[in-house]
């Protein structure tokens, strides 16, 4: 008899290690961070190290093929510790061949001059939170550096990295067509092999949304506007090299960021630290686990030797076939089908069918792709899927 194929072999197995502190809030953010005029980096080092040891006890048997330090801003973790923390992890799993470890970082001089530290951690891919290259459009979002030091914490990042991401956030506040069309040329020739290149969104709690409601941000594109440099993006990716893999990620040929790929793929990761989120597969029933937001009270917890989860959920399979596409269909790859996708609705095939018709989906055998048609609209096709 065929041994069957665990979740985690796949769609992957991957750990997300979550930094809560940051140097100042970005207006536009609604992450879980937090400014700290102090941190104590050894206790927080040590509890990061509980909870590996914790969860390792249940998923030692599986071989890791990512890591990602997020925020927040972990590019503020003193290089020992992230070495202390990938020593455990390295202890604790085997890793795969070509294991990724990627650390979020600010383009500011005071987190590039830690890189080679970082680098010889046994970090090997950073993603930097450039955001834009437009000194006025850096202040109005709230960054604190300037477009000249972001471009010189590249030139350190790119020499101490051979893997090396960048975000920029388009659809500013008076931003045009044109404008973008020249900042992105401009991005995409200083040679990093992943951009993420994402659309501002105003979310409710952030200080971005309490202007909005007040009628204070002004400027932001209208719908066809925006959609205008959405086509703008995908048209001049795709012609340097880099088209997308995913909605807003895009990257040059086996470049492209592994462990986000656990995510799309729905396969199995660890959220460790505060407010991160993991699924974990057990004798085929999927969970999701939770930490508390607040750093206080998961340091707490740990510390007192309860875990740093506050439930730990199991994903009924609709939940699980949900999430799977919802995840999937975001890929360019799109989503082998689950086997339970009846479990949607009887007529399921019936939606697929006339959204093919519509020009936004592609079915090939089992595998559902989003059209470039479809992918720009994909809530609205979801919503039809799933309804």
């Amino acid at each position: 008899m065929e041994n069957r194929v665990e979740n985690w072999q796949r769609g992957g197995f991957g750990l997300y290690l979550h930094w809560p502190f940051c140097q100042a809030k970005c207006p536009y953010c609604d992450f879980n961070s937090h400014v700290a005029q102090r941190i104590d980096q050894d206790r927080w080092a040590a509890a990061y190290l509980l909870e590996l040891d914790r969860l390792a006890e249940e998923t030692g048997d599986r071989i890791l093929g990512s890591v990602f330090f997020g925020g927040g801003t972990p590019s503020l973790m003193e290089p020992r510790i992230v070495g202390t923390i990938l020593d455990r992890i390295s202890r604790h799993w085997r890793l795969r061949n070509d294991f990724e470890v990627t650390l979020e970082a600010n383009p500011t001089s005071i987190e590039a001059d830690r890189f080679t530290g970082y680098r010889q951690a046994g970090v090997n891919r950073v993603s930097m939170g450039m955001q834009a290259l437009n000194d006025m459009d850096l202040r109005r979002l709230g960054r604190l550096h300037s477009v000249d030091e972001g471009l010189r914490a590249f030139d350190i990042a790119r020499n101490a990295f051979d893997r090396i991401s960048f975000d920029l956030i388009y659809a500013r506040q008076d931003q045009s067509p044109e404008a973008w069309e020249s900042e992105l040329r401009r991005a995409m020739e200083l040679c990093a092999d992943h951009l993420s290149l994402y659309q501002l969104t105003v979310e409710e709690g952030t200080a971005f949304g309490d202007r909005l409601a007040r009628g204070g941000l002004r400027g932001l594109p209208d719908e066809d506007r925006s959609a205008e440099m959405y086509e703008i993006t995908q048209t001049l990716t795709t012609e340097a090299g880099l088209p997308a893999y995913e909605i807003s990620n895009h990257a040059v040929p086996d470049a492209e960021s592994r462990h986000n790929l656990v995510y799309w793929r729905s396969g199995d990761w660890i959220g460790i630290g505060p407010g991160a989120h993991g699924r974990l597969e057990f004798d085929g029933i999927r969970y999701a686990t939770e930490a508390p937001k607040a750093p206080g009270a998961w340091l707490s917890q740990v510390e007192s030797g309860r875990g740093g989860e506050i439930e730990r959920v199991r994903l009924s399979p609709l939940e699980g076939v949900e999430e799977r596409l919802m995840m999937g269909l975001r890929l360019a790859e799109g989503v082998q089908l689950p086997e339970k996708v009846d479990l949607l609705s009887e007529d399921f095939d019936r939606r697929v069918e006339a959204l093919t018709e519509l020009g936004f989906l592609n079915r090939v055998q089992d595998r559902l792709i989003a059209t470039e048609a479809g992918r720009p609209i994909l809530n609205g096709v979801l919503r039809e899927l799933l309804a």
